[in-house]
């Protein structure tokens, strides 16, 4: 709203022409983010402790968690006003590429607060059925997905890590495609969130990661340069990133060790589903596993756990699952296991990056 109030205004006040430049917006989109998570965190803390939202704990979990029985959550409801506030203040609202990135966040988020509706309602972790939840999932991501296939000058080739000229067009079956990567995104950052910071951390650099992505893939010269797809509007979704990390970082000061308050499912898969959304966007679909390695170490250290269970018998690859309980029970420190994947994560995402010219 701010670029469309006074941007127009620069034939008389030529200051303001610095309102078209998606640099200047992005940063402050970030510190607009920043400063609302900042103003509403103790407020919302408050509030969630006086209603008596707190996070149900898994039984079978470590012990060490017993101890954060009660502590607030649903506190993902932060991170998503502060995230399209600021979007809606600083970003060009005429481009498609930031509405449904809005939509998709939105959408997640309220489908993550029934979940964890459900949990408190029934004072247990479990909450809404899975096959349900994978439905909405699933019918929010179609339509993104459905929507970009049909737009014009969005194609559905898909770019190849390490391949500059491998560009495989998929035809209909890439709507298959980045159906599967927006739920999965969404569900791999909703198990990783099991630690005081552990989920928002890596996901705020996946954030930081994407937004050069969608400023490169927006810039016809850039693009050309790093000889990745040009794809017509999508810079301005780093102004969408800017706000995410600006939103990540402010609850993390939160968040961290020990929480304050948890996210909840409303946050995870709204952030995951943003995640898994930009990646299709910017055209940079696949590079999502190396951004989001850490996210995808997590779900298959689940999906193996489960399925060796079932074929052995009831014998276990690790102590606990997802991975981040198997360190903790073999006896790290949960600061120690949180600021160790971080550090994973920023690896990652420079490898990510370096991948742009290693071509």
């Amino acid at each position: 709203m701010i670029y469309h109030l006074l941007y127009p205004l620069h034939t008389v006040i030529s200051s303001f022409n610095v309102f078209r430049y998606i640099t200047f917006r992005t940063i402050y989109a970030a510190v607009t983010a920043l400063i609302i998570s900042f103003i509403l965190g103790p407020w919302l803390i408050r509030k969630l402790k006086e209603m008596k939202i707190g996070q149900p704990i898994r039984d079978d979990g470590p012990e060490t968690h017993f101890s954060k029985e009660g502590t607030p959550t649903m506190g993902g409801l932060l991170i998503i006003f502060s995230v399209v506030i600021s979007t809606l203040l600083w970003a060009n609202l005429t481009v498609i590429y930031i509405w449904l990135a809005l939509f998709v966040t939105i959408s997640y988020g309220l489908i993550g607060f029934a979940d964890d509706y459900r949990k408190l309602v029934s004072q247990s972790s479990r909450g809404i059925s899975g096959r349900w939840r994978l439905f909405w999932e699933f019918c929010v991501a179609l339509f993104v997905a459905v929507v970009l296939y049909l737009k014009p000058g969005f194609t559905s080739n898909i770019t190849i890590p390490f391949f500059k000229t491998v560009l495989p067009d998929l035809g209909w079956a890439y709507i298959i495609l980045a159906v599967f990567i927006i739920v999965g995104a969404a569900n791999a950052v909703n198990l990783t969130d099991g630690l005081d910071g552990l989920a928002i951390g890596p996901v705020t650099i996946c954030f930081a990661t994407y937004l050069l992505f969608s400023y490169f893939a927006g810039n016809i010269k850039i693009a050309s340069y790093l000889q990745i797809p040009y794809v017509a509007g999508t810079g301005e979704l780093a102004v969408f990133c800017g706000a995410l990390v600006g939103a990540g970082l402010g609850f993390l000061w939160y968040n961290s060790y020990p929480a304050q308050v948890f996210m909840g499912d409303v946050g995870s898969l709204a952030l995951g589903g943003a995640l898994g959304t930009l990646a299709v966007m910017t055209k940079q679909e696949i590079l999502l596993v190396i951004v989001g390695g850490l996210f995808v170490v997590e779900t298959v250290s689940v999906i193996f756990q489960v399925g060796w269970f079932k074929l052995s018998g009831g014998k276990r690859i690790f102590r606990m699952a997802p991975l981040h309980h198997h360190f903790e029970l073999k006896g790290w420190p949960e600061p120690k296991v949180i600021v160790r994947f971080w550090i994973i994560s920023i690896l990652l995402a420079v490898l990510a990056i370096s991948t742009l010219k290693l071509r």
